[in-house]
């Protein structure tokens, strides 16, 4: 039998910030790591993840003027290193076709410094395209740090208009959009997934960039704390009676964790100032070991200031997932 006499909680009391910054990809190309251990999630805090990519606009069409091998790009926004970027549109951007009657593929990116770029894929033997990067026929590499919009299919060298069964957009096959594929943030890793492996078509056989900036929590002793009690998921059972028999269900549903914390004077205790955000919580069993529990959640509290007894608070941990073990 153990008890908790030597246990030890800690609350999130601050962060160490981290500017927006590319996350490492952890190699299969759907988990992107950042630098911190938890992604904080206080008011001002929380993660803001900008992969690069396509926001509003950039729609290819054939070009007004019906000059020959030009395309018209709109006005887009686009996000590239965090940072979102205005472009002006682009009218009459020129395409090169291949020197004989043979598949050529021309992409349209908008590269680092927020500029519209084309650029060429190698050319095929005969009138076969390939969906290979890099390989003839094929769509090209995208230089590191430019995203692309569109690709340019043709198969002929002959000067003329660009036609719109020329010209592809669809995304994620030839269209590289920040929110596409979606993606989950995963505070207790302090990682970002995606919800499909993203595909290598940058310089170098690489993603596009995954971007974020962030906090990691610094912890600090609740000085006086007691009962504590994680976020946990109870079971019900339902039933109802039918003829001759029971029918029978089950229902899950996440409590609110708690502690009681006593206070100097319940007005300036540096707790109080995380009441109502959400914070991380750290709970050791035993302050001497270090496996530990982690919880996130709001915090609440609700102070009793008695006239013959020490100034303490309820407070709760409304979390939106359950509190998980760390064995260290």
């Amino acid at each position: 039998m153990s008890s908790s006499e030597n246990a030890k909680l800690q609350y999130e009391s601050g962060q160490t910030s981290y500017p927006m910054e590319v996350l490492s990809d952890s190699g299969d190309h759907i988990i992107f790591d950042s630098n911190a251990a938890l992604f904080s999630g206080a008011a001002g805090k929380e993660p803001d993840v900008k992969p690069d990519g396509l926001a509003t606009g950039g729609v290819v069409t054939v070009a007004v003027s019906s000059s020959d091998d030009v395309v018209d790009v709109a006005a887009l926004t686009c996000y590239l290193a965090g940072v979102k970027k205005t472009v002006s549109s682009g009218l009459d951007t020129a395409i090169t076709r291949a020197a004989t009657d043979v598949a050529s593929i021309s992409s349209i990116t908008v590269n680092s410094s927020g500029t519209i770029a084309v650029v060429k894929g190698t050319d095929s033997a005969d009138t076969t395209f390939s969906e290979t990067r890099d390989a003839a026929g094929g769509p090209p590499l995208i230089p590191v740090g430019s995203i692309e919009i569109a690709q340019i299919r043709t198969t002929t060298n002959t000067a003329g208009p660009i036609s719109a069964n020329e010209i592809f957009q669809v995304i994620g096959l030839h269209q590289e959009r920040y929110d596409f594929p979606l993606f989950t943030v995963v505070a207790k890793d302090a990682q970002i997934v995606m919800a499909d492996s993203l595909s290598l078509i940058h310089v170098g056989a690489t993603t596009k960039a995954v971007n974020a900036s962030y906090a990691d929590p610094i912890f600090a002793d609740v000085p006086k704390a007691t009962n504590y009690k994680p976020s946990e998921t109870s079971h019900t059972v339902n039933s109802e009676q039918i003829y001759g028999g029971t029918l029978g269900s089950t229902s899950k549903s996440l409590g609110q964790g708690s502690f009681t914390a006593y206070f100097e004077d319940g007005i300036t205790d540096p707790l109080l100032k995380a009441k109502n955000d959400t914070i991380w919580f750290k709970f050791f069993q035993n302050k001497y070991k270090s496996s530990y529990m982690l919880d996130q959640g709001v915090l609440g509290i609700a102070r009793d200031f008695p006239a013959g007894g020490d100034v303490n608070a309820s407070c709760t941990i409304s979390a939106s997932t359950e509190s998980f073990e760390v064995e260290v």
